[in-house]
């Protein structure tokens, strides 16, 4: 089963936006246009619930007709949905407001596509609702155990392999840059060359069999495609 998103945002082509990449790396995304078809949304899925929450996170807009985000936050943290604010709100008092709420994030429009989905995946692990485990034609990412296995069988990956294939993974059909993925693997103080990249996901293909799986993008970087 998927992991399902409510996208609560007014904007039709920003919502558009998000729905498209968050389907292209494998959510489930529910938009939602109203502050109050939002509440209603979520009490009512609170009230047939039986067990963890159908949504794992909500993007939420701050500025909503009917009910602000502000105002949502209340009904989010009784149904137990953690929240990252998504909003053109970017001073500082918003800000603290909506961390001081309760949000798990905050992220300032316009943003970057790539930005927000790393972020989810953070905001999902550290809330206990992220994907345990990803498969890939027949390689299984366990997670949980910190394990890859193919056709049944464990893969030994170093540690900076297994951390680049979790990113990719977890982010099916999304472009990285070398330089991105050095940030988020490696860390944004790593003073390596982009090509200790390349030499990592040599690595992969050849251990995974991922030749037509993990793509290269011309003058940008990769991507895995399932």
């Amino acid at each position: 089963m998927k992991t399902k998103i409510l996208v609560i945002e007014d904007d039709t082509a920003i919502s558009e936006l998000i729905c498209m990449n968050l389907e292209a790396a494998g959510y489930d995304p529910v938009p939602i246009y109203d502050g109050e078809e939002a509440e209603t949304a979520v009490l009512a899925e609170k009230e047939k619930r039986e067990g963890v929450p159908e949504y794992a996170l909500a993007l939420l807009d701050i500025m909503l007709p009917g009910k602000d985000g502000f105002q949502l936050m209340e009904v989010m943290q009784t149904a137990e949905i953690p929240v990252i604010y998504l909003t053109a709100k970017a001073d500082v008092v918003s800000k603290v407001h909506g961390l001081r709420a309760g949000a798990e994030d905050y992220i300032v429009k316009p943003f970057e596509v790539l930005e927000l989905l790393v972020r989810i995946e953070k905001v999902l692990q550290r809330t206990g609702r992220g994907r345990e485990i990803i498969e890939i034609q027949d390689v299984r990412i366990d997670r949980k155990e910190h394990q890859v296995t193919k056709g049944g069988k464990p893969v030994a990956l170093k540690p900076m392999e297994y951390e680049l294939l979790v990113l990719l993974a977890g982010n099916k059909n999304v472009a990285f840059s070398r330089e991105q993925l050095l940030s988020q693997v490696w860390g944004s103080d790593y003073m390596g060359e982009t090509r200790t990249v390349d030499v990592h996901i040599g690595r992969l293909r050849k251990k995974l069999d991922f030749f037509d799986v993990i793509r290269t993008i011309p003058k940008t970087g990769y991507r895995l495609e399932d």
